[in-house]
């Protein structure tokens, strides 16, 4: 299997999972033109994951859908437009073109609907989880998007994590902040310097990493809790509340 990120608007990834003869799943298409200059190199799509409803997501899928008469699986959710096949917690896409299936993962917190796909090695996890950071929650509540966070990072450690945007940098700095002493996030951190530079993608990365890194994965240690507290005037009252000061805090960084 070959995995390819396809740039899309400012900082978007449209995630391509291909096989040997150049069929492809095709996560989260936010605009089909980057899909069909793929195409017309080869790649042949055989079916469409969706996250969310989000446009930058879901924008090109129904004009893919009419051109290549393929399925699409996404959630329960009216806001996405076209003849998708509706999944959720528990439910199995198969793709027999890739010989490869997928689990459906309800990961509520972003949007109250977001799904992630995990199969063949890799999450699509959209905008739930960047690597050294996290998605706004824009219909969640705190102590159920971190939940969902961390039941991604439950999976095995080695899982490909190919989420939604190129944000790792941007978080980075952010975690810096939050937690200075953490050699793991300085050695992902160097690898991300040398793949940007050289005009690759940060990701994917692996949930091991993300486990030993990224901040909103680690509300529960010392160093963490310690810079909330200073930064709050008082200990969080619990995991939630450490979570959403993290969040909040997030939301309004500049750093």
């Amino acid at each position: 299997m070959r995995l390819v990120a396809l740039p899309a608007f400012q900082d978007n990834y449209i995630w391509l999972l291909c096989g040997a003869d150049g069929a492809a799943v095709v996560v989260d298409p936010g605009d089909d033109a980057p899909v069909r200059a793929a195409m017309a190199e080869g790649i042949r799509p055989v079916a469409l994951l969706l996250t969310h409803h989000h446009a930058d997501h879901v924008g090109g899928a129904a004009r893919l859908q009419a051109a290549l008469d393929i399925p699409a699986y996404g959630p329960v959710d009216d806001r996405i437009p076209g003849e998708v096949q509706r999944v959720g917690d528990g439910d199995r896409v198969d793709v027999p073109a890739l010989g490869v299936g997928f689990d459906v993962m309800a990961v509520p917190g972003h949007t109250r609907s977001h799904v992630a796909f995990h199969g063949a090695g890799h999450l699509f996890c959209g905008d739930t989880l960047f690597s050294l950071g996290c998605g706004r929650m824009f219909e969640g509540q705190p102590a159920q998007m971190l939940a969902s966070l961390e039941r991604l990072a439950a999976l095995p450690g080695d899982t490909a994590l190919c989420c939604g945007h190129e944000y790792t940098e941007a978080n980075g700095r952010f975690a810096r902040t939050v937690e200075p002493d953490n050699p793991a996030r300085e050695a992902w951190l160097a690898r991300v310097g040398e793949r940007r530079r050289a005009g690759l993608p940060s990701l994917p990365g692996t949930l091991a990493v993300e486990r030993d890194a990224n901040p909103f994965l680690r509300v529960d240690t010392p160093a963490v809790r310690a810079t909330l507290a200073q930064r709050l005037g008082q200990a969080p009252a619990d995991r939630a509340a450490a979570f959403a000061a993290l969040r909040e805090w997030k939301d309004g960084f500049t750093g």
